[in-house]
């Protein structure tokens, strides 16, 4: 699970921001919400983030998938850039690294991860766990005079003086160590354990105009469970939908398609070798069965997923994402959960994750304001952030908990367009 993120001159997180997932004192809510650990740390399940547009609440989701993908990555060459952002609004912090340091835990143990990074090398990487009071770090990497990452190993991992060598040799300036050791036949105890929780358990980001439906439909058309709990979801939900069919269709792979992919060197090697085996491309077909009652009594009629509403399509495949991050106890963020979806409908979208026995996490931003209102009904205080953009046009980032005089305010929806949540909400000029 994930405890905090904190973040350093990545995009318009200019100064030091942290983000927390680590639950206040309150009592409130406990059930299904808060995960204790053995170490007395409180986890929450659910967080949300307001601000006005251009506050920065999309680019701390950012920096969870800018990690994602980095863990991942193998880089061509030491020549490609990493693709991370600093903040670009200042003549000196646009020349400095970007800084994170991540706390999560993999079960019941404490890990912490730090990483300094510029657009083209990784100046220093570091995991630590903890086993007892004081951390043991299990590796740490630096960027030496010569541009080479000088990499040192825990003795506790127990490592070959020829594993060690073979990632000398393979961990590349731009690469994550976690990237380099995926590539290399050996075990790595604990910091494999760490790895895999952060590769396999932190999803891709929804934003506002992903296409969710596909993803619903290739979990669906293989997962009988899903399906059935995807429908009596949209059942609960009132829409009149009574089943979806998929069927998986094969077309042939033009040849000229075939030579234009096989000769672009942008395209990873594994994929150029999958599309060489196979002479087809499989697709999916899906209807929707939608159940009406008129003069005639109940009558089904079969629509394409074209002629379903956004709302329904964008409904589907999150719920199916939901579904995916509770089953596999997985950490998912969606950026303005509330696109092209029903308040009413948004209501019950978040009742029924944290009706949900799991230690899985979500993380949301939205401008539906009128969330604040479900505060100590169904929400939390200190699950509840808001982003703020300074005159120096940098994000500062806060909790509600922390907030001044919280507790006695009465219609934090009010009080938010008001202004009183420390100018949380957009300001128009005349």
């Amino acid at each position: 699970m994930i405890h905090e993120l904190k973040i350093i001159n990545f995009r318009s997180f200019k100064d030091e921001v942290t983000f927390s997932f680590e639950a206040s004192k309150d009592s409130g809510l406990e059930d299904n919400y808060v995960i204790s650990m053995k170490d007395g740390t409180r986890l929450l399940r659910f967080a949300t983030i307001f601000g006005a547009n251009a506050s920065g609440k999309s680019n701390l989701l950012e920096a969870f998938e800018f990690l994602r993908h980095f863990w991942k990555h193998k880089p061509k060459d030491a020549d490609e850039p990493t693709s991370v952002e600093p903040f670009f609004l200042d003549s000196e912090s646009v020349h400095k690294p970007s800084k994170f340091q991540l706390k999560f835990y993999v079960g019941e143990t404490r890990y912490t991860y730090k990483l300094i990074i510029d657009s083209s090398a990784v100046h220093e990487e570091q995991l630590n766990v903890y086993t007892s009071s004081q951390p043991s770090t299990l590796f740490s990497r630096k960027l030496d005079e010569n541009e080479k990452s000088v990499v040192k190993f825990n003795s506790s991992l127990r490592l070959s003086e020829l594993t060690e060598q073979e990632i000398a040799l393979r961990c590349l300036k731009n690469m994550s160590l976690f990237a380099v050791i995926n590539t290399v036949n050996s075990s790595f105890g604990s910091l494999e354990e760490a790895r895999n929780e952060l590769r396999n358990r932190i999803m891709p980001t929804i934003g506002p105009s992903t296409h969710m439906l596909s993803f619903a439909e290739r979990k669906m058309v293989d997962d009988q469970e899903l399906k059935d709990y995807l429908l009596g979801f949209l059942k609960k939900a009132d829409f009149n939908i009574y089943n979806v069919n998929i069927e998986k269709t094969k077309e042939e792979i033009p040849e000229q398609f075939r030579k234009m992919i096989l000769s672009n060197s942008d395209v990873p090697e594994d994929a150029k070798k999958s599309l060489q085996a196979q002479n087809f491309i499989e697709t999916l077909n899906t209807q929707f069965e939608h159940k009406v009652h008129n003069a005639r009594g109940t009558e089904l009629y079969k629509l394409s997923e074209e002629q379903q509403s956004r709302g329904t399509q964008r409904i589907l495949g999150i719920e199916a994402a939901i579904r995916e991050s509770v089953k596999n106890q997985s950490f998912l963020a969606i950026d303005e959960i509330e696109a092209s979806l029903n308040p009413l409908l948004l209501d019950f979208v978040i009742q029924s994750y944290l009706s949900e026995k799991s230690s899985s996490q979500l993380l949301v931003t939205s401008h539906y304001d009128a969330f604040l209102n479900r505060v100590d009904k169904y929400i939390r205080k200190d699950s509840v952030w808001f982003t703020e953009k300074k005159e120096d046009g940098s994000t500062r980032m806060y909790s509600l908990k922390n907030v001044r005089g919280v507790n006695k305010m009465r219609n934090l929806q009010k009080r938010y367009e008001e202004g009183v949540l420390v100018n949380a909400y957009p300001h128009i000029l005349e």
